[in-house]
């Protein structure tokens, strides 16, 4: 009865622990969206608070770090390398956000009894991990859009809030017309905007595209359980590699009597039965849910060293990757657009200063921060724009929003430094662009119907913009200053001409075609 007491009193404190580690990461994936919901100018958090996990995030500094100068609070990723030789990929099984988002969607109704992918594919990872670095040592992070919180937080950003702002405003109208709910429903709105919701609704140019690989990140659940973590993740293969000389990590106990109940429950699944029920720490999330299958307390967690896997990349593995990354990166910098510019890529203000490469964007982890807290949704997503090695790196799209006078959210929020911190009397000053009128879309110069929105606009203190005499029974005109013009788009954004404006921002000294 003693023993079977024992028993019991040793089963709830191994439940204990994985109630411990899902509570865990539930509320960091709260704190996650809490710091995304509130990452607003208007009445938001500071960038320095809203930006604090990209700064935990070892892959993005180190990558960040490798293309150039270290970004400010970047040292704060030590922690996570000092929790992961610790307690192993704990950051994976306790932290990220897109872990708990794939333990919360397993699929396995889906999977069915479908047996997952050969062990080999787990050195993709790696694979990936290497090709970043290896990028990001030539100046290209193109390759942090895999970054897990990029990943998460991007399609967040561009995909998902705006999924939900309009569910949540095609709700309100339909409510709306119920008399009896329509102050409730104007209360609620009042309440969630701008708190939680823009003011108007915000339009990301692909969003369906980022939109769409997060699903298919998802999705792969159907595959294997946590397919990301086990064979993709690039941070989880840097954790990982950490994790083989972690202190603590899973062993199976003396006295396991082999009853094969473990291997089944391991969400990453690198519990092998044929090599005594081991795990390999690297693959090993600490999810502690080994604990709870094992009736007998047989597994521990200490110190022991860690053996080498097949499909641990070898030395030539790594310099094939490194030869082929290398390949593609400078194939990409000697594309045509390296060579002229396209004329209508505005990057956010400092952004042509603080970085080698404006195609590239050289110190930009493609976190989308940036986009989130601008307040007129001027900062896009690149897909193509600027080549493949642009994908992902912000640029103003002045016919979508403008860059307000008023704000310099964006550099605040940068957690790289891509964009730099300007004051706002800097950022007044720093010019992104400069506009050109067409002649031949412009209403006074084409029709002769009078229209003055642009100069109307224009907020530099000495308009860039200003309206020629009219001559004879004819109307005022308006012209560019482009010596003050300092590219802001909100001329181009206000232009009341359909389709494309009449007005147009180029990059700083394009020739017009």
């Amino acid at each position: 009865m003693a023993n079977l007491s024992q028993m019991k009193k040793d089963l709830r404190r191994r439940r204990a622990w994985v109630t411990a580690r899902k509570v865990t990461q539930y509320l960091m994936l709260a704190l996650f969206l809490l710091l995304f919901l509130l990452a607003r100018r208007d009445g938001g958090w500071s960038g320095e608070v809203s930006n604090l996990p990209f700064r935990l995030d070892p892959l993005t500094m180190l990558a960040n770090r490798l293309a150039g100068p270290a970004a400010a609070g970047a040292g704060l990723a030590i922690i996570t390398l000092l929790l992961t030789l610790v307690f192993g990929r704990a950051w994976c099984g306790w932290i990220c956000p897109l872990g708990t988002v794939l333990d919360l969607v397993p699929l396995k109704r889906g999977r069915g009894k479908r047996r997952p992918p050969a062990e080999g594919w787990r050195m993709a990872k790696s694979i990936l991990l290497a090709a970043t670095l290896s990028a990001a040592l030539l100046g290209s992070l193109t390759l942090l859009v895999f970054d897990p919180l990029t990943l998460f937080y991007r399609a967040l950003t561009t995909a998902l809030l705006p999924m939900l702002d309009r569910v949540v405003l095609w709700l309100e109208g339909a409510l709306f017309r119920l008399p009896f709910l329509s102050e409730p429903v104007a209360s609620f709105d009042a309440f969630i905007r701008p708190a939680l919701l823009p003011v108007t609704p915000d339009h990301f140019r692909d969003g369906l595209l980022f939109g769409l690989l997060f699903a298919g990140v998802v999705s792969l659940n159907l595959i294997a359980e946590r397919f990301w973590c086990r064979y993709l993740c690039p941070l989880g293969a840097m954790l990982g590699w950490l994790s083989k000389i972690a202190l603590f990590r899973r062993v199976p106990g003396e006295s396991c009597t082999a009853c094969s109940l473990c291997p089944e429950r391991c969400p990453t699944g690198t519990i092998d039965a044929q090599k005594g029920y081991a795990s390999d720490p690297s693959e090993c999330t600490m999810c502690l849910e080994c604990l709870t299958t094992c009736s007998h307390s047989r597994v521990v967690f200490t110190p022991k060293p860690a053996a080498w896997q097949a499909y641990d990349p070898g030395r030539r593995a790594f310099l094939n990757t490194i030869a082929l990354s290398a390949a593609a990166v400078v194939l990409t910098q000697s594309g045509a657009l390296a060579k002229r510019e396209p004329p209508f890529l505005i990057r956010p203000p400092g952004v042509r200063e603080a970085n080698e490469d404006a195609l590239e964007v050289t110190r930009c982890i493609r976190c989308s921060a940036c986009m989130r807290t601008c307040p007129t949704n001027a900062i896009q997503p690149g897909v193509l724009d600027a080549g493949l090695q642009g994908f992902g790196a912000p640029l103003i799209v002045a016919r979508l929003g403008y860059c307000d006078f008023a704000c310099n959210a964006c550099g605040e929020v940068c957690p790289s430094g891509a964009i730099p911190a300007l004051s706002l009397e800097q950022k007044r000053l720093t010019v992104i662009g400069k506009a050109y009128i067409d002649e031949d879309r412009c209403l006074p110069w084409a029709d002769g119907t009078e229209c003055f929105v642009c100069e109307e606009m224009c907020p530099l203190p000495e308009k860039a913009i200003v309206l020629q005499e009219a001559e004879p029974g004819g109307v005022r005109a308006p012209l560019v200053k482009r010596e003050l013009c300092i590219g802001c788009g909100i001329c181009e954004y206000k232009c009341p001409v359909n389709g494309e404006a009449a007005i147009r921002v180029y990059v700083p000294d394009a020739a017009v075609a």
